[in-house]
């Protein structure tokens, strides 16, 4: 639905023209207080030349460097739709806000900075955004303005970009192409007069016109965060709903414990309700006394989730510290936590778009890993259901984050290897030795 907000990130290499196409939207759209545009004309060098940059680069370090390093949200919107905006950093030490921020995120607006072309994190920010599903991609070509609002030099960038990073990409996307100047305002919200050989949309009348994410796997999923318990006569699940609906009387079962019930009643807003559906957030009570705890999930019995303890997922390193494929992590999958191990199956070279070998990760790689929990969790691929598919990586000792990942395969089930006392090995060793016609298997196999 068009009237639906929309969350979209900007993103793009160092000094591409992000803050100033945010705060142009913002004075354009006149979401501006009347405090807030003095303040601009008040700190800007030039009273004609108003530096929309100064809008958003809000910390004193930002302004000083001229760059955007932490993730900043706006609010704005027009007669059609209300917008919130993700501004995220160009630099590549700071991508792990940058996927912060494009986790959350409906569309992606990639500046490209049309004196330079495709830079390398223009590749960079391109693959992350598609490797965290993002189906639409507003290609904004910047500074058309310095490029005297030339159509050849706008043709050849979107050329480059189809033929050197579109191909590349890990996952499907609809790509749209747009010249602006985001500082003299072209093709921003208006028409541009100086590139009146360009007959597409505005970015604003792109964004009005594309649709908020929604998970491709439509069946009620709904995550608990907390049980309720106010008295002994109330007992509900609170949490919100990741994906499909569901109805007063329809059948229910828990995951992974595969019980079954009935929704008694649903509440929202602190009133009883017939229905609810995806994003809301609800309490659910059931019609029998059954035992659910934080982290279990509340489906139809006709689901197609998985419950597993091993998949393969596309992981981004967020950490300082490199991974340590010896030790174990905390993962975090929607409002579940277990340990787990976590093996390399191949990286990504962001510039090659290549597959690489590589024993660990360091500060912002990206790769395709397998991992191993130590219990059952309920899961789903990340394209199918965010919250099910994605999770974030916790050091145990330190308890910082330190990865970010995309559930891709969910691999059979392993069962944990048994432990046996040294009096189990040596008595398996002595029976192999001297009964080998029975065949004995070799427990230390297992250890």
């Amino acid at each position: 639905m068009k009237n639906e907000m929309l969350k979209f990130i900007t993103c793009g290499s160092v000094d591409d023209g992000k803050s100033t196409l945010i705060g142009r939207l913002l004075f354009d759209s006149k979401t501006l207080l009347e405090d807030q545009l003095q303040k601009l004309k008040e700190e800007s060098k030039d009273s004609e030349n108003l530096e929309f940059a100064l809008l958003v680069d809000g910390l004193q370090s930002e302004r000083e460097q001229g760059i955007t390093i932490d993730v900043a949200y706006r609010f704005f919107s027009t007669d059609e739709r209300k917008f919130i905006i993700i501004d995220t950093p160009g630099h590549e030490q700071y991508t792990r806000n940058m996927v912060t921020g494009a986790s959350n995120a409906d569309v992606a607006v990639l500046l490209i900075d049309a004196r330079k072309g495709v830079l390398p994190q223009t590749k960079r920010h391109s693959y992350i955004v598609s490797l965290l599903g993002i189906r639409d991609i507003v290609l904004a070509i910047n500074k058309m303005d310095l490029v005297e609002f030339s159509e050849e030099r706008y043709l050849e960038i979107c050329k480059e970009y189809r033929d050197s990073v579109v191909p590349q990409l890990p996952n499907r996307a609809n790509f749209h192409f747009v010249p602006v100047s985001a500082l003299k305002g072209d093709n921003i919200i208006h028409k541009s007069k100086n590139m009146e050989w360009y007959q597409g949309k505005t970015l604003i009348e792109l964004l009005n016109d594309l649709e908020p994410f929604q998970n491709s796997n439509s069946e009620f999923v709904f995550p608990v965060q907390y049980v309720n318990r106010p008295h002994q006569d109330f007992r509900g699940f609170c949490g919100t709903v990741a994906g499909g609906n569901i109805e007063v009387g329809d059948s229910i079962v828990v995951l992974p414990s595969k019980i079954e019930s009935k929704v008694k009643s649903i509440i929202y807003d602190n009133r009883e309700v017939d229905s609810a559906s995806t994003q809301m957030a609800i309490t659910l009570t059931l019609t029998d006394e059954v035992d659910i705890s934080r982290g279990d999930v509340i489906t139809k019995p006709n689901h197609s989730l998985h419950i597993s303890n091993s998949f393969k997922a596309d992981i981004v390193w967020l950490n300082e510290n490199g991974l340590r494929p010896e030790e174990e992590y905390i993962i975090k999958i929607y409002s579940k936590t277990a340990n787990c191990k976590i093996s390399v199956d191949y990286g990504i070279d962001i510039h090659t778009f290549q597959k690489v070998e590589q024993g660990g990760l360091e500060l912002n790689d990206i790769a395709r890993c397998t991992l191993e929990i130590d219990r059952d969790l309920v899961l789903d691929e990340y394209e199918k259901n965010r919250t099910l598919g994605s999770f974030i990586l916790i050091d145990k000792y330190t308890n910082g984050t330190v990865g970010a990942g995309m559930v891709r395969e969910i691999l059979e089930k392993r069962r944990p290897k048994r432990k046996y006392t040294q009096q189990d090995i040596e008595l398996n060793r002595f029976i192999r030795k001297f009964y080998p016609e029975w065949n004995c298997k070799n427990i230390e196999e297992d250890v």
